[in-house]
């Protein structure tokens, strides 16, 4: 389907690299805008509901995989900097009785113990069948995220870290990566630690979700835009989403249309004879940070993460200035005592663009929760099992279309050397 335009790019991009390495060195600096942080209340709502979802989705799998099919509060005690949460586990636990079954241990009577209620296990059996269906897109997606890193390899630490954010299964290391020797394989790093790495480079998946956006405009103007690359005259452009009022400045409107003048450079292409201090440099690292939150599933991930990756992934030490440089492609948020970046392109309105089909089975689980909350132990007998079989589940507490829940924080910075994420 793709064959045509992916094989225009990728000669495309392969002549620009080799015949424009000593232009982008001698382009001279942009100048550049400080810009305030701005606060998006519907995308930090966002944060807020699906950090409690990714802790009990964390939770539900860990007693999945109990070989007893539930876990005591004491083993998970000191897992709350684990799941990110604000409270105690029990009593988080406590929160959603939708989700979790509370029942006393057989031999200590006062030890709660907890189990997956009907209702939790009748979501995961949908989960199970949605890993399945949609294994391609995992493996492809898995390839590409390893596909940018230098040495074609990341840390299961790093990578265990990005699973919810990326969709892979619980147990991948044995359900999804075992399966296809042809693509990966396990290594140990220099240190010892243990790495998956890409076993053969695939030109099918070299396209970053730019390039695919641009695809169409590409196959209508291909004679055209191929003597323009050739004279190094043509770029591809980022979406912009502005916060209210900077879009219309003349000095940030300036900056970002040199910005967006500038050459791509592919978060896949080799950039290792670019200056590292030239601003196409730049515009590369803010195309691996776009391609990366691609990849996931709900188009953001915390900083920390990105952090464990940056050497492999060649972006700056402080790349967090990026973020908050280039407020519109990216958004930081700075809830629940974490800092999550998110693509804003992939949001409209404070919900994703294009769901994935996991995305809608989580806005399920939340559901559930929500339910549990509300209504506590009668909540069980609320939520059908007709209910959970419909495609999409309406949220509510989002603001309506023209309201973008934006606004400017007077005297709010963003550190860009915290390790407390």
């Amino acid at each position: 389907m793709f064959a045509k335009p992916q094989s225009f790019l990728f000669s495309v991009s392969k002549l620009f690299h080799h015949h424009h390495q000593q232009q982008w060195r001698e382009m001279s600096a942009m100048t550049k805008v400080r810009l305030k942080w701005v606060k998006n209340k519907n995308l930090d709502h966002i944060i807020d509901t699906e950090t409690d979802l990714k802790a009990a989705c964390i939770l539900k799998d860990a007693i999945k995989r109990s070989p007893t099919c539930f876990l005591t509060a004491k083993s998970v005690a000191d897992w709350q900097k684990l799941l990110g949460l604000t409270v105690p586990v029990l009593r988080f636990l406590r929160r959603y009785p939708t989700l979790f079954h509370e029942f006393p241990h057989s031999r200590y009577a006062s030890l709660p113990c907890f189990k997956l209620t009907e209702t939790a296990l009748m979501l995961n059996s949908q989960e199970e069948i949605i890993h399945q269906t949609h294994e391609g897109d995992t493996v492809e997606r898995l390839c590409r995220l390893l596909m940018m890193m230098r040495t074609r390899t990341v840390s299961l630490r790093s990578l265990h870290s990005l699973k919810f954010d990326l969709g892979l299964p619980d147990n991948y290391e044995k359900t999804l990566v075992m399966k296809y020797p042809d693509h990966f394989c396990f290594v140990k790093s220099c240190n010892g630690d243990p790495c998956l790495k890409l076993v053969t480079w695939r030109d099918e998946f070299a396209f970053s979700a730019l390039q695919k956006q641009n695809e169409r405009s590409v196959v209508a103007v291909e004679d055209s835009l191929y003597r323009e690359f050739k004279r190094g005259q043509a770029a591809l452009t980022f979406p912009m989403s502005f916060p209210r009022g900077y879009g219309a400045q003349k000095k940030v409107k300036a900056w970002m249309d040199e910005f967006q003048s500038l050459p791509y450079v592919s978060p896949y292409d080799d950039a290792s004879n670019i200056d590292p201090e030239s601003d196409l440099m730049e515009k590369r690292a803010v195309g691996v940070l776009h391609e990366l939150l691609s990849l996931t599933v709900h188009k953001k991930t915390k900083r920390n993460y990105l952090r464990s990756l940056r050497a492999e992934l060649n972006i700056p030490h402080k790349f967090t200035r990026l973020f908050t440089r280039y407020p519109g492609v990216f958004y930081l948020s700075l809830k629940c005592k974490t800092t999550t970046v998110i693509l804003k392109e992939g949001y409209r309105r404070g919900k994703l663009v294009d769901p994935h089909p996991l995305t809608r089975l989580r806005d399920k689980f939340y559901h559930v929760m929500r339910t549990g909350l509300l209504h506590g132990a009668r909540g069980v007998g609320m939520v059908s099992k007709e209910e959970l079989l419909v495609d999409k589940i309406d949220d509510d507490g989002l603001e309506e279309e023209g309201s973008e829940g934006e606004e400017i924080v007077e005297g709010s910075e963003v550190e860009e050397d915290s390790e407390d994420d």
